[in-house]
This record gives structure tokens, sequence and C-alpha cells, in this order.
């Protein structure tokens, strides 16, 4: 075990303009589990491969325990890789896909069958050594893939994306157990995904990256509950964090026709009159009062426990419907008769669980 460490690693693909990832600076703690998360090219996957060693470091360097491993090749920097595509070699049985790095680091036989049996009673797979790939469905190949990086006992695990080829049901069952193993495990692991929730539940802490550039790393629950930014606040969340436009007056910030007090303290932080504020779905709740963010109704989705009310702010349904983000709302309630589609609500929101962000720079005030 290990810890991994970034500073300020950069990469820049040739022809590019602008870094994949840009001056990554990001410490990893021995036993950690660090999920990387963000959307289609925010540099997550190559920040993986930089420290595999699968991509060049144009500036920076990055180590693993007291080592500088910058310019070492991939096999001496003794950690082990679990693909998105599982990369099982087709023709060898699973007990020699899982002992085949072993064999060709020249570990004895009899050591290698030994980690492949200790491997497969850990990952359930004892009655599948004899199997081929193509005997297997695609959460056993996972575990065959997981079990090849096992048996080599590294330093660190890389995991890229390995839950995306298996369905939703599989894939959150699975995610479940390779969190268990690691922590079971105690290696270090660095773990990348686009799905936000695939991170929430799963890391110790969570790196958050757009276009090349770490926004935010904290503990899930932190991320969830103190976003940094406007884009780590819409990212973060199932459904997403609603964000308003509001104006700053007296008394407070107001959305359509209310106003929802915020502390003067506060609002002196924002560089100009308008404020963008964060509200969580189920911060809502529907007023009794005509009292409220006024919101205009366009779906209803009835979960059971909750109801999703999905709308747009009042007088801005056009806009909603062109994609225009800060108009759209949605809101979690728990009645079980809730509002009709067509319908205009009030909702009624704590003040303490607003979040304030400047318009101007994007940055939490609040």
């Amino acid at each position: 075990m290990a810890t991994v460490s970034f500073r300020d690693a950069t990469r820049i693909y040739p022809g590019s303009d602008r870094p994949a990832v840009n001056k990554l600076n990001l410490e990893i703690g021995d036993g950690e589990f660090m999920v990387l998360v963000g959307p289609s090219g925010c540099g997550k996957s190559t920040s993986l491969r930089m420290l595999a060693g699968l991509e060049e470091i144009n500036a920076g360097a990055v180590w693993i325990g007291d080592r500088d491993v910058t310019d070492l090749p991939p096999k001496d920097r003794d950690i082990a890789m679990v693909f998105q595509n599982y990369a099982l070699y087709p023709h060898m049985t699973v007990a020699d896909n899982m002992g085949f790095a072993l064999k060709m680091a020249g570990v004895a036989k009899e050591e290698r069958d030994r980690r492949v049996r200790e491997a497969a009673e850990l990952l359930g797979l004892q009655e599948l050594l004899s199997r081929k790939p193509k005997n297997l469905s695609g959460g056993q190949r996972q575990r065959v893939a997981m079990g090849r990086a096992i048996v080599r006992s590294p330093q660190v695990f890389l995991m890229d994306e390995p839950l995306s080829n298996l369905d939703a049901k599989l894939r959150v069952q699975t995610r479940t157990q390779i969190a268990a193993l690691q922590t079971r495990l105690g290696v270090t692991t660095v773990y990348v995904t686009h799905d936000q929730v695939e991170a929430m539940t799963m890391g110790d802490r969570v790196a958050v990256m757009k276009d090349g550039l770490l926004q935010q790393v904290d503990s899930p629950l932190v991320l969830y509950d103190a976003p940094g930014n406007l884009f780590v606040a819409g990212f973060i969340g199932s459904p997403a964090m609603n964000l308003m436009d509001a104006d700053i007056v007296d008394g407070g910030v107001k959305v359509t026709d209310y106003i929802i007090p915020i502390s003067r303290d506060v609002l002196k932080r924002a560089s100009t009159s308008k404020v963008v504020i964060g509200i969580r779905p189920e911060s809502f709740g529907l007023s009794t009062e005509n009292a409220g963010i006024a919101m205009e109704i366009a779906a209803v989705e009835e979960t059971g426990a909750d109801s999703y009310l999905y709308g747009a702010l009042k007088g801005q349904a056009k806009e909603a419907l062109a994609g225009a983000a800060e108009s759209e709302i949605v809101a979690r309630v728990t009645t079980r008769t809730p509002p009709a589609r067509g319908e205009q609500v009030r909702l009624r929101v704590d003040p303490a669980t607003v979040h304030v962000f400047d318009k101007q720079t994007s940055e939490r005030i609040s």
C-alpha cells in the first residue's frame, strides 16, 4: 500500500492548444478509495492513465509512496489496472487469466495457484476457474478482471469505469461489492467514473473535474452539502440542485415575486447585484399559504414515498422548454396528494438550506 501524489501534473495532447489535464494537485492517502468524477472530456481518465504510465506527463510529477514514478514504465510502478472492457484473454481459462501477470513475472506455479485460489474465494469465482471468458456473464467477467488485479498484490489499484458495460441493476450490486472489497483489502484505489451517483456511494473522497481542472475534492457529503462552485453544485446530486438567478433586494434575494431572506453579510460578498441561488429538490415543501417561489408544474412523478414535481418558474415555461436551466425547477415532496400537471403552486424553502453563488465568478459565497 502507498500514498499517491499528483504535483502540478499536466498533459497536453499533440496538436491541442489546451491541456487535457492542467496542473493537477491531488493527494491520495494510504488505503484511501478516491473517485475521479466529471463529464466526458474532463480529464479524469487521462489523469488515471498518467498515474498508470500510459500517458506522458508534459509537466509536473506523479509520486507513488516515496518514489517519483513520472518517468517509470508501467511495469515498474507496482500498480494494477481494471479496464472498462475487462481486457481478458479469450483463449485462456479464468484461472489462467487471473494468474497470467504472475506467470510473466516469474512467480512459481505453486505460489500462483495459491494466490489465484485466494482471490477466487474472495470474489466467489471458485466454480468458474476452468471456464473461458465467452462462457461468463458481464458481471462475472468484471470480477475476473478484479481478481487479476488482486492476485498481483499491488500498491495501488486503478479502475477506469469498470462498471459501465453492466446493466443498471448489476451495476448497483457490483459497486457495493467493490467498495466492500476495497475496505477489506485496504489497498489505495483510484476509481474513474462519469456517474456521480456511483462516485457518491463508493468513494472515501471524490475529486470533481471539469475541462482538465480539479474543481473540488472532499467527502461525498461535503460535496453535496457545501459545493464550492456552480459546476459542482449542478453536477453532484440526483436530481441536480436547482440553480436560479436572483436579484439582491432589501431583506434578501428575489425569485419570481418572492423574497428569500438571506444574510446581508453573505450578499455583500457578491460582485454584482445579481446572484445564483441553489436549492436541493428535497429542500422544497408545498406552501399552504400564498407565499413561496411560484412554480408552474409540467410533469409529476409519483414514486411511492415521494413525488417529484417538474416544471418552471412562474412565467418562464417557454424558457424552460427551450433549455434554460435557470428556469427549470424540480421539487421532491412527500405529500400523498401531489398537485396535478398544469397547476401553479408555491414552494416554501428554509433559508438555511439555500446556497448562494456569485453570478460573475460562479464561486460559492454562502
